[in-house]
């Protein structure tokens, strides 16, 4: 057995005899503002998570839950196709068509899954599936079970993507697959060009927007809201419930005809439970409040400017995002760590990202009341601490 277990990919030993581990925290409590208990730590500011609009435990949503669950319980009875589709499934799915401007919807029970399933689905080995080097491993694991011919384009970098796109060798059928905001960097794929390219070339196009649904878009639509585009413009629009949504899953949005085949031949879907039913209502009461409460969006979008310019102003980097993500690049991997160690034990919940490219810091920032007691009494410390001008 013991021949079977590879070495970790980092020192995870090493950085616990360090006292620099600090992952598989257990949070023992959601506070108001963006705060939590963390066993161990006491009260923290969250800044490693991904409630970008302060939605999880709205009282609209945590109702919605409470209600399904006297109705259906806290689980189905099989799989979708059999005897797991619950109307409440089929309503999240009208949402979530009506909310991406698509024909129709398909909902996944884990948002990585729905990736996997999608490509799977989509591709085989006499086709051709193009993505984005920094893609979510989601997509990187889906492109290798489908068997299809796997091509990386640089990062963001259309003359590459086009390299990849012209290549008369390639097999088949053409999918590319890029995440419309990249999870650790923070950046958005630059989707007009992308369009056009696969346009030109006859590729079918597959966005990830787990997290760009009510992050970005003047009212947290997604990609093509933010880029004034379509909504013809993705041919395949995936997305997540686990992110600004206070939930879990995942969904595909798309045509009549995509949508039939995945949920007939998506083996994330026809051969595991679907989602439990307070998930469904959870999701769909908090679609429902991004719509009837756009401020939050506006807030979101005024608070990531503001830590944008504060980290500026002490020299920081944070690459090329333009999202609620911030990477603050600090040398190498256990440099990182000790950063990280500081913000925690000064109350700040970070964590620092294990890279094989450099080590960094990763901020994820939310939409909350600056001038409350707790984000006053850290905005100045935030970026002192990250930049390591508070000497011990």
């Amino acid at each position: 057995m013991k021949e079977l277990i590879p070495e970790a990919l980092w020192h995870v030993d090493d950085a616990k005899k360090a006292g620099l581990y600090f992952y598989h925290e257990v949070i023992e409590e959601y506070l108001p503002g963006n705060r939590v208990k963390v066993a161990g730590h006491g009260e923290m500011l969250m800044l490693g998570g991904y409630s970008y609009l302060g939605l999880n435990g709205h009282p609209a949503i945590n109702a919605a839950s409470q209600r399904v669950i006297e109705k259906y319980g806290t689980g189905t009875h099989g799989v979708r196709m059999l005897s797991g589709t619950l109307e409440i499934h089929r309503q999240l799915e009208a949402k979530v068509a009506s909310f991406k401007d698509a024909e129709a919807a398909v909902t996944f029970s884990s948002g990585f899954f729905t990736n996997v399933s999608a490509i799977v689905c989509l591709v085989s080995p006499e086709d051709t599936v193009v993505c984005d080097k920094l893609d979510h491993t989601s997509i990187v694991d889906g492109c290798r079970l489908s068997g299809a011919k796997y091509v990386r384009f640089a990062h963001n970098d259309m003359d590459s993507l086009e390299s990849c796109l012209k290549d008369s060798s390639l097999p088949g059928k053409r999918l590319v697959v890029v995440d419309a905001v990249f999870s650790m960097d923070g950046d958005i794929i630059k989707l007009p060009e992308v369009s056009d390219l696969c346009r030109r070339y006859g590729a079918a196009l597959m966005v990830d927007e787990a997290h760009s649904i009510g992050v970005i878009g003047r009212t947290g639509h997604g990609i093509e809201e933010h880029f004034g585009l379509p909504a013809d413009t993705v041919d395949i629009k995936m997305g997540t419930f686990s992110k600004a949504i206070p939930s879990v899953g995942g969904y595909v949005a798309g045509s009549n005809k995509l949508c039939e085949l995945l949920r007939h031949q998506g083996r994330g879907s026809i051969y595991t439970a679907p989602l439990p039913p307070p998930a469904a209502a959870a999701a769909l009461a908090a679609i429902e409040v991004i719509e009837r409460e756009p401020e939050r969006v506006r807030m979101l979008h005024d608070n990531t400017r503001y830590f944008a310019d504060r980290l500026r102003s002490v020299g920081l980097s944070f690459l090329n995002s333009q999202t609620a993500i911030f990477p603050i690049v600090c040398g190498d991997n256990w440099q990182a760590l000790r950063m990280a160690s500081s913000c925690q034990r000064r109350g700040l919940y970070i964590q620092d990202v294990q890279s094989r490219r450099f080590g960094f810091l990763r901020i994820c920032f939310a939409r909350r009341s600056r001038g409350s007691r707790w984000y006053t009494k850290h905005d100045k410390l935030m970026p002192c601490v990250i930049c390591g001008n508070n000497q011990e």
